[in-house]
C-alpha cells in the first residue's frame, strides 16, 4: 500500500514546500509534488491529511539513555520497546540506545541487547549503539560511576567493535591507548566523541587528526574556555571536523551558551541531543542510573554528590528552546536535529531528510511546534489526532 501525506507544509529542512504531497512507498519517499498536482485517486492509497501542519523529517537523538521508567542498560527488549514508543511520541524516529560506565558484562548486554531486538513496530528505530565510557577520566565524570572507569583496552573494546553494532563512543582522549582505539574504530566508520575528559585543546586537536570527530554534551564534562587555555571546549568550538552535541534544557547549559555555540559552530556542525535518563516523562522522585540514584526535582537529575545526571528533556522540546534561546527559525533549528546528525553518523543520504528516495521517517507538527503523528519507515506509529478520536 502507498501513503500520501495531503496538502502539508514540507521542511525538508534545506527548503520550504507550502501546500505539498508527499508518496510513501515501501518505506521511502517516493515523490513529492505541489497539492493541486495530485491525480492519484486508486483505493489502496492511504490519505493522511496534513493541511495546516508541517511536515518535517523524523528527529535523530544520538545521545540517549533512557525514558518512560527504561534504560539501556536494562538490556531487555521491553526496555528498548519502552523508550521506541516514548521518543516516537516526540518526534524522534531513529536514536542511538546509549550505554554508561558500568562493568564489562553489562555493557555487553547492554550491546547484545539491542543487537537481538528487532527493530520495534510501534516506535523509533535505533541506528547501533552509543557506547559512553566506559573510557573516560575522573575529573570530569558527571554522572558516571567512579568505580568503573578506565584506560582503553584492546581485548574488551575490539570485542564490542566486532559486533558491528558500535556507531558512536565517548571517551577522554587524553588517556592512555585512547588514540589507537579511535584509529582502529576509524577504520570500522566508528565515530568518536570527546566527553568527560580532562583533554588540553592540543590533545583535542591530536584526536581529531586520527579520526574524532564529535564533542559530548559541550562543555559540560571538558576542559572550559579560557583566553589563554582555550581548553577541550575551545577545540570543540574551532576545529571545523568536529560536531558539537548540546543538551538545549536552559540547565546545562545557559541560553546565551547555546546561542554562543551556534553561532560559533553553525547548524550545520551543532546537534541537539537530549541525554535523557529513565525519568524522562514521569514525575520527580529517585531512579537508577548506572546502579547509583540520581534524585529529579523540578525535571532536574542530579547525583548526591550534586553532579547534573543526565536530563528529563524530550526533543521536540529541545528543538522549541533552541529557537527561543538562538533566536532560530525552524527551519535552521530542525538540521540540528535532523541533517546534521544525520550527517555526523554518515547516513546523510537515507536519514534527517525530506527527499524522493530518503528514508519515509517523517513527523507532523503543530503551529506550536508540537508533534502530532509520527511515521517511521512509511509506518504511521503515532497519532495523537487518531487517540484523541478514540477517546470522545
Amino acid at each position: 500500500m502507498r501513503t500520501i501525506i495531503h496538502g502539508g507544509t514540507l521542511i525538508t529542512p534545506h527548503e520550504t514546500l507550502p501546500t505539498h504531497d508527499l508518496v510513501i512507498e515501501d518505506g521511502f519517499i517516493a515523490s513529492i509534488h505541489p497539492a493541486e498536482q495530485s491525480q492519484d485517486a486508486s483505493g489502496d492509497l492511504k490519505h493522511i491529511d496534513a493541511r495546516g501542519l508541517w511536515v518535517i523529517p523524523g528527529l535523530i537523538d544520538v545521545h540517549v539513555h533512557g525514558s518512560a521508567g527504561s534504560d539501556t542498560m536494562d538490556a531487555t527488549p521491553a526496555a528498548i520497546q519502552t523508550m521506541a514508543e516514548f521518543f516516537a511520541r516526540h518526534g524522534v524516529t531513529s536514536y542511538l540506545p546509549t550505554t554508561i560506565t558500568a562493568p564489562s558484562p553489562a555493557i555487553d548486554a547492554a550491546i547484545h541487547n539491542v543487537i537481538a531486538m528487532a527493530q520495534p513496530r510501534a516506535g523509533a528505530q535505533h541506528l547501533g549503539v552509543h557506547l559512553e565510557g566506559p573510557y573516560i577520566g575522573s575529573q570530569f565524570r558527571g554522572a558516571q560511576p567512579q568505580e568503573w572507569l578506565r584506560s582503553p583496552d584492546l581485548q574488551e573494546y575490539e570485542k564490542w567493535f566486532n559486533t558491528g553494532a558500535i556507531r558512536l563512543v565517548a571517551l577522554a582522549p587524553e588517556l592512555p591507548g585512547a588514540i589507537e582505539m579511535i584509529e582502529r574504530g576509524a577504520r570500522q566508520e566508528i565515530r568518536f566523541s570527546v566527553g568527560h575528559s580532562s583533554a588540553s585543546y592540543e590533545q583535542v586537536e591530536q584526536a581529531a587528526d586520527h579520526g574524532l570527530s564529535q564533542a559530548t554534551h559541550t562543555f559540560n564534562g571538558m576542559t572550559g574556555l579560557h583566553h589563554r587555555e582555550p581548553g577541550a571546549a575551545g577545540a570543540v568550538l574551532t576545529d571545523e571536523r568536529i560536531y558539537a552535541e548540546i543538551i538545549a534544557d536552559g540547565i546545562h547549559l545557559h541560553p546565551a551558551v547555546v546561542k554562543l555555540v551556534v553561532r560559533v559552530k553553525g547548524t550545520g556542525r551543532t546537534i541537539l541531543v537530549t541525554d535523557a535518563i529513565r525519568a524522562a516523562g514521569l514525575r520527580d522522585g529517585e531512579y537508577d542510573l548506572g546502579g547509583q540514584i540520581v534524585n529529579v526535582r523540578d525535571g532536574i537529575a542530579r547525583t548526591s554528590r550534586g553532579s547534573l545526571a543526565g536530563s528529563t528533556l524530550a526533543m521536540d522540546a529541545a528543538l522549541r528552546n533552541v529557537m527561543r534561546f538562538a533566536g532560530l527559525t525552524i527551519q535552521d533549528a530542525l538540521k540540528m536535529a535532523t541533517t546534521t546528525p544525520a550527517e555526523a553518523l554518515g547516513l546523510s543520504s537515507r536519514k534527517g531528510i525530506i527527499r524522493p528516495g530518503a528514508d519515509a521517517d517523517l513527523a507532523l507538527v503543530g503551529p506550536d511546534f508540537n508533534v502530532l503523528a509520527t511515521i517511521v519507515n512509511g509506518a504511521l506509529v503515532y497519532d495523537v489526532r487518531a487517540s484523541r478520536q478514540n477517546q470522545n
